[in-house]
């Protein structure tokens, strides 16, 4: 009988991400989409693919992402929604931010017209559907089977498409037509690379590319909503801080962090005993039982974070060692590999003229520029079938900022 140990302490939490004897179970009820993805690996398999695909994360090219790439789809993706003076952020969040996750994925979109834009991102749906199959509510077998068909189609029309003009590329490489700086910088041209090292199969490739896309745009853009959701009610609670948010990109990426430490994408890790181990406190753990680190209790431990550890604070302050956004992205093998490039790095360490911020501020604050109120005859809504607290939907409307009043 499988015995489940829960962790609730941010201590106890941080111990239990480190413990290499325990592995990662959270996605075990997704393995459609999830299945020997990286997120799901462990030891030396584990380290081997992570080992490739950090290059993908390297400074140069999250500075490249943030300052080069990404202003231009923000703009390009909000244009339309200001122009008609509303948008419904969950669909706008996951459409911006699949844009750029593609371009890392490797999943290209040669049309690049609407119809192709929003097929992509109905494809990217099902599959975040199928990643978080542990917390959906409704028929799992029935969805399972949904999204195994529209990763099908996916491979059809996107992948398959995608793979043959980098295998093309590959080619004249070897050849010496082609110089290896001129490859695509992307997920997908790692791993054909690497392949036949790896041991990759194609069903393989295609899910780890399905995961970069989906973990891409998912993460971010629900951090996205749920950032702006807490600066709209800063428009009531804290009127000053939410005329600084508009303003001042360090102070909304404090505000970003904060959001992310109060809400994780996921409210709990699940992991796995592979051998019998001891908690930090004290627990024994049987091979086979499951640790769940409660992210939402850990990330409230007034012991680290305060007596007022289950409010919005951006402004509060952490002991040197912990990062502003909690133990949100992980900690140890399995730490978030694009947390810098979401919610760019620890303000404490990140304190040069160079600094980033993460393509969560950034997005944010262009919405905020672009005058976004949330709409008052379309109130935002919950997703009832998501045991993660995601919105379903969060109508607003772009006007002219009223003036705060600092009283």
């Amino acid at each position: 009988m499988t015995v489940t140990h829960t962790v609730t302490t941010y201590e106890g939490a941080r111990d239990a991400f480190r413990q290499k004897h325990l592995r990662q179970a959270l996605y075990d009820a997704g393995e459609v989409v999830m299945a020997d993805v990286l997120v799901n690996l462990h030891g030396d398999e584990h380290r081997a693919r992570r080992r490739l695909e950090n290059r993908l994360f390297r400074r140069d090219t999250r500075e490249r992402d943030e300052r080069t790439r990404f202003p231009g789809i923000v703009a390009e993706t909000l244009a339309p929604h200001v122009a008609t003076g509303r948008a419904e952020l969950v669909s706008l969040s996951h459409e911006m931010m699949m844009n750029l996750a593609a371009t890392a994925a490797g999943v290209d979109r040669p049309r690049r017209t609407p119809e192709e834009t929003h097929r992509l991102y109905e494809y990217m749906m099902r599959f975040i559907e199928g990643a978080t199959l542990a917390h959906y509510t409704g028929d799992r077998e029935a969805k399972r089977a949904d999204v195994a068909a529209a990763l099908d189609a996916f491979d059809a029309e996107f992948l398959q498409p995608s793979i043959a003009r980098r295998r093309a590329a590959l080619d004249a490489v070897a050849a010496g037509s082609l110089d290896p700086d001129e490859l695509p910088q992307d997920v997908l041209t790692v791993l054909l690379a690497n392949q036949d090292q790896l041991e990759l199969g194609p069903e393989v490739v295609r899910r780890e590319t399905c995961f970069y896309l989906l973990a891409g745009a998912h993460t971010s853009a629900t951090a996205f909503v749920r950032t702006l959701d807490h600066v709209f009610r800063m428009a009531t609670t804290a009127p000053v801080d939410a005329e600084r948010a508009r303003d001042d990109l360090a102070f909304l990426q404090r505000c970003t962090h904060e959001t992310v430490r109060l809400q994780p994408s996921s409210p709990i890790a699940l992991r796995r005993a592979l051998e019998p181990l001891t908690l930090a406190g004290g627990e024994a753990v049987a091979a086979g039982d499951e640790v769940v680190i409660d992210l939402m209790s850990a990330n409230r431990d007034p012991a680290v974070f305060g007596p007022d550890a289950d409010e919005f604070d951006p402004s509060r302050a952490v002991a040197p060692g912990v990062a502003p956004w909690g133990l949100s992205f992980g900690l140890g093998m399995h730490a978030c590999i694009g947390q810098e490039l979401a919610a760019g790095g620890d303000p404490a360490a990140d304190t040069g003229p160079d600094r980033l911020y993460g393509l969560v501020p950034v997005a944010v604050q262009a919405v905020l520029a672009a005058g976004a109120h949330p709409d008052l005859h379309d109130p935002p809504r919950l997703d009832p079938t998501s045991a993660r607290g995601y919105w379903a939907a969060y109508p607003v409307r772009f006007r002219p900022a009223p003036p705060v009043s600092s009283a």
